[in-house]
C-alpha cells in the first residue's frame, strides 16, 4: 500500500538508511521476502513535493544499488554510498541540483529529514516498484541524551536563579 499506484503484493521489508554528515557516507541496510515478482534495481528516489506521498526521481546509483541482490523475491543487503562521489547519484539528479554532487547531497539529506525520499525495490510483477518505504529522520542516540542533558542542565540552572 505504500507504493504509488498501490499494488497487490504481499511483498514486505524493512530497512535502515544512516547518514555520516562527517564522512559524508549513507549506508543501507535492508531485509525483505515475499515479492510477487523478482528484484530488478533498488535505489532512493528524491524528493517528493509533499511528505510522505507521491513519487519523485531517482537520486542514487542508477539502475541499482550495487550489489544489491536481482532477480530474487527476497533477500537482504548492506552497503555504503559515499555522497562525495557522483557514482553515487544518477547523473541528472546531480544535474538537478547544481551540477555537483555537495549540492546534491545536500538536497538529497534534507529530502530525507523532510520525509521526501524513499527507498523503492522495482521487480519483474511492478516495474514502477513493488514495495518502498519513505525515509524518517530518527535523532541518533548520542544527539538525543545531549540534548537531553543540555535541557536538565538549563532547567537546574532556571531554579537555582528563581
Amino acid at each position: 500500500p505504500k507504493e504509488t499506484p498501490a499494488n497487490s503484493s504481499l511483498g514486505i521489508g524493512t530497512g535502515t538508511v544512516s547518514y555520516d554528515d562527517n564522512s559524508h557516507f549513507l549506508t543501507l541496510q535492508a531485509v525483505f521476502s515475499g515479492l510477487t515478482g523478482t528484484t530488478t534495481a533498488s535505489h532512493i528516489h528524491a524528493a517528493t513535493a509533499l511528505p510522505f506521498t507521491a513519487t519523485a526521481g531517482v537520486a542514487t546509483t542508477t539502475p541499482s544499488f550495487s550489489g544489491f541482490p536481482l532477480g530474487v523475491g527476497s533477500g537482504s543487503f548492506l552497503s555504503s554510498l559515499d555522497l562525495t562521489l557522483a557514482s553515487s547519484y544518477n547523473p541528472s539528479y546531480v544535474t538537478a541540483h547544481g551540477g555537483t554532487t555537495l549540492q546534491a547531497e545536500a538536497d538529497l539529506t534534507a529530502a530525507m529529514a523532510a520525509g521526501k525520499a524513499y527507498w523503492n525495490i522495482h521487480s519483474t510483477f511492478a516495474a514502477g516498484g513493488e514495495i518502498r518505504g519513505f525515509l524518517v529522520a530518527v535523532p541518533e542516540p548520542s544527539t538525543l541524551t545531549l540534548m537531553l542533558t543540555g535541557l536538565v542542565l538549563l532547567a537546574a540552572r532556571g531554579r537555582a536563579r528563581d
